[in-house]
């Protein structure tokens, strides 16, 4: 689905967190971002991928890692999603899905038998330099920090 891959720089990006403060790619320099795009909050898979990187959260900050959910849901829709699964980092709503389109994470999908535009489930590794050092495009929702940490 996505163009990008390993070595790749990751493109630049700027969207509003679930409490509307402005996040970009730039405020990771120095450090390695976990960043996932998810297709849809407080749906079984996506809160079971959430909650997995989430309960591993101190783990990845001391492996020096930082972690950043993106979907397409509102402001106001992450936040209620954060709330209720205790989530401790921030997730973009990435409402016109500038950041979901500049990662290529966009496309036709299939679902008991319909086809239908959406996000793919796909997480990126960026390195403390903005180059992604890994793309994870077959997410284990409720193992995904094993896949990522090994």
């Amino acid at each position: 689905m996505t163009s990008l891959k390993v070595g790749d720089k990751a493109p630049k990006f700027e969207a509003k967190d679930q409490e509307g403060n402005t996040i970009k790619l730039a405020d990771y320099a120095g450090k390695k971002l976990v960043l996932f795009f998810y297709p849809k909050a407080s749906t079984p898979g996506c809160t079971a991928e959430a909650c997995n990187l989430s309960d591993n959260y101190e783990t990845f900050l001391s492996k020096g890692y930082d972690v950043l959910g993106v979907s397409a849901d509102s402001a106001k829709r992450q936040q209620n999603f954060i709330n209720k699964n205790e989530l401790k980092f921030p997730l973009l709503a990435d409402e016109d899905k500038s950041v979901i389109n500049a990662f290529g994470v966009w496309g036709p999908k299939k679902f008991m038998g319909r086809e239908y535009d959406g996000i793919h489930r796909t997480t990126f590794i960026i390195d403390e330099e903005g180059k992604i050092e890994e793309v994870i495009s077959k997410v284990k929702t409720k193992a995904h920090s094993e896949q990522i940490l090994g």
